[in-house]
């Protein structure tokens, strides 16, 4: 609820939706209006001047849902701001991930649960929607991990590790090994390969 505190300290009447019991609790602390729901599944009406999104909607695969519940959300008129994962986003790690499944008869889904279009892709769904799209462009984001590489996947992609058992210490071993000449600099630092789809579009 940070970043939407923020956004309520600007000046707007805010509704915050997460599917996260922890999240909503900590968004009400705030003093937020957070409300328990999926993106998958929105139920709003026309309600809303603008629906805004960062960092979230990579992981929710259903995007012809999302949209469509985002474009019943907004009035006439209403502006869709969002920032995620888009086309290329951690590709180095997912490519690594994928090259130790396959080594070890893995299932490859765990390796990739995200939704990381690219920008024409996105626009033609939106604009099946009926939205208008103002802008839309890839923007390359490396960010450095202070946890390192092994913090970063068991942070996000512990379920691909946990299927190998007692090989999982192994297995991550293995996919650091891959990744260590493409995103670990001579200083030790690893850096992640993000890629943000940044767009901007609008309900007629």
């Amino acid at each position: 609820g940070v970043l939407t505190a923020e956004i309520r300290d600007a000046g707007a009447d805010v509704v915050g939706v997460d599917s996260s019991e922890d999240f909503v609790t900590a968004s009400k602390a705030r003093g937020l209006d957070a409300r328990l729901m999926d993106g998958e599944a929105l139920t709003f009406g026309p309600d809303f001047d603008a629906v805004f999104s960062n960092a979230a909607l990579h992981w929710m695969p259903r995007a012809d849902a999302v949209v469509s519940g985002i474009a019943r959300a907004l009035k006439p008129g209403g502006r869709f701001v969002a920032e995620f994962g888009g086309h290329g986003n951690v590709a180095a790690i997912y490519t690594a991930m994928r090259a130790i499944g396959l080594r070890r008869g893995g299932d490859l889904a765990l390796a990739n649960p995200w939704y990381f279009p690219a920008p024409q892709v996105y626009q033609a769904l939106l604009e099946r929607h009926g939205f208008t799209v103002k802008r839309i462009a890839l923007i390359p984001r490396p960010v450095v991990l202070k946890t390192g590489i092994e913090g970063w996947l068991m942070l996000f992609r512990k379920p691909f590790f946990a299927q190998f058992g007692n090989e999982a210490e192994a297995a991550l071993a293995e996919t650091v090994d891959l990744l260590r000449p493409a995103l670990c600099g001579a200083d030790g630092n690893w850096t992640a390969d993000y890629v943000r789809l940044r767009v901007e579009a609008v309900k007629p």
